[in-house]
């Protein structure tokens, strides 16, 4: 196969795209390698990438659509789809780079599909659309018009929109909300990595809302091979050619398990801060997978211990700071 892989610079993208090279596809990826968070951890990703047989890099914005053909022309088996303005707290502060690249970007992507004709479009959404919903765990038949965030407000808005874009032009596509992704090569502005890098500097950590919190943590490997199953099963017309899952560990764990494992594995005790809630933020998320079992065969496999010695393991090689 040949796909398109936006995001191949970030976390999960440049995960499924090794995934992808590995079972022997073509992979052309793009991503504009901002500066939200360092360069050198996008650059150092593309360069595990760069030099795999089938796999090319172009440089480019997803939100200039014209950039973007040119970059991409096709033809193309499957798109997947994973770039975004990634980040909870950061859409308070800059709600326009949410609007350009989850709004703008994602329908860019859709037309590019719509004009390629591409059999499957597979796309990132987050459990961020979940907002202030109470009951635990979160399915995909719950509604969520509640968004605490603007960045779950976007991620809402990218389902809407495949939604129509499926139903007006037959365009297969699959929405993914990503539960709490985690693992080596990880974004450094999230929190088991903000703590990691704290703690080998010996500065204290934020803990917030008391500790009082709880997260379904989903390996990167599990994640990729939900994206794997979701792409391999196009949804047809009995679904309005539009499904949506959720790609979560079914297994919530608090805060405070999380800060343990790091101390457990970095040998070194926290020097906590405990804070009020942040503006934005939820106490807990927990991923109902029942769907995804059923109809994509998905199974997470990794704990969260193994997960984060795994992820100090990847750290601890680095020998250098993350950022």
């Amino acid at each position: 196969m040949r796909v398109l892989v936006t995001g191949a610079a970030g976390f999960i993208g440049a995960a499924t795209a090794l995934a992808l090279l590995d079972r022997g596809d073509d992979v052309v990826g793009l991503d504009n390698v901002n500066d939200y968070y360092a360069t050198a951890l996008k650059r150092a990703r593309l360069e595990r990438l760069a030099p795999r047989k089938g796999f090319a890099f172009k440089e480019v914005d997803i939100a200039d659509y014209d950039a973007v053909l040119n970059a991409a022309p096709g033809p193309f088996d499957l798109i997947i789809h994973l770039a975004a303005q990634a980040g909870v707290r950061y859409s308070i502060e800059n709600p326009f780079a949410y609007a350009r690249s989850n709004l703008v970007g994602h329908l860019s992507i859709m037309e590019l599909g719509r004009k390629l004709k591409i059999p499957h479009l597979v796309y990132a959404s987050s459990s961020s659309v979940y907002g202030a919903n109470r009951k635990t765990p979160f399915s995909e038949e719950d509604r969520v018009d509640e968004p605490v965030s603007f960045y779950g407000a976007t991620k809402k808005a990218n389902e809407a929109m495949s939604a129509s874009y499926a139903r007006l032009y037959a365009l297969p596509l699959t929405g993914l909300r990503f539960f709490t992704v985690y693992g080596p090569w990880g974004r450094p502005d999230m929190a088991y990595l903000i703590f990691t890098e704290k703690m080998l500097k010996g500065e204290p950590i934020e803990i917030f809302n008391e500790g009082r919190m709880g997260r379904d943590f989903t390996y990167v490997d599990d994640i990729v091979a939900g994206v794997l199953a979701a792409a391999a099963r196009p949804p047809g017309e009995a679904d309005a050619y539009h499904r949506v899952f959720n790609l979560g560990n079914d297994r919530p764990e608090e805060l405070m398990t999380l800060v343990s494992l790091l101390e457990k594995e970095l040998g070194i005790e926290a020097k906590k801060v405990f804070k009020g809630m942040q503006k934005g933020d939820v106490e807990r998320t927990w991923a109902d997978i029942s769907k995804a079992r059923a109809l994509l065969g998905y199974q997470p496999k990794t704990s969260l211990a193994d997960g984060v010695a795994r992820t100090i393991a990847w750290r601890r090689g680095l020998n250098r700071p993350l950022y």
